[in-house]
């Protein structure tokens, strides 16, 4: 069954509650686990968002991770394996009613999609223009698609690959200026 896109405005309390979440899933996946970032569009103060918080453990690597797949069960999330992404591993929990609480999309430490997702993150929160034009873009696509979430997510699917590559380049720049 599709999910309806809800966009609403940037929450302060997602910040704390991607911080517990994060530091029981710390606890949960143990030595697999090397630390656990909070992205997407509720890790960026004033956007507008979806309320499900997007959650990235970086794992030491997938044989790990998956040997302690039934801790995140325990903490009540569904394990969905790959879930389309070679390499990643996805869960998801819901509240009760339905609602989608978190997303999270693990990766083993190394792997090029865990840039891309700091990257952009750390990009439109140093670029408020870049911001306000993903904000639009999201506008965008739940006027197209606001009762079926996969839809929305493909709709802004080619603005978010070409923002994705700016934020890179602005990344790496960063790195060659600290490094200098």
């Amino acid at each position: 069954m599709p999910r309806r896109v809800e966009l609403v405005p940037h929450d302060p309390a997602w910040g704390l509650l991607a911080a517990e979440e994060i530091a029981l899933i710390t606890f949960g996946l143990g030595p697999a686990v090397v630390r656990v970032e909070h992205v997407g569009s509720t890790s960026i103060p004033g956007m507008l968002a979806k309320p499900t918080i997007d959650l990235l453990p970086i794992v030491t690597n997938l044989e790990a991770l998956d040997a302690r797949g039934g801790a995140m069960v325990a903490l009540g999330y569904d394990w969905h394996g790959e879930f389309g992404l070679e390499g990643r591993r996805y869960c998801t929990r819901d509240a009760p009613d339905g609602r989608r609480l978190f997303n999270v999309h693990c990766w083993a430490a190394g792997h090029p999609a865990l840039a891309r997702h700091i990257a952009f993150r750390d990009y439109l929160r140093a670029h408020a223009d870049e911001a306000q034009a993903y904000e639009a873009e999201k506008l965008r696509a739940a006027a197209l698609h606001n009762d079926d979430v996969s839809r929305y997510t493909y709709a802004k699917s080619t603005w978010i690959t070409a923002c994705e590559g700016r934020a890179l380049v602005w990344a790496a720049q960063k790195r060659t200026a600290v490094r200098a």
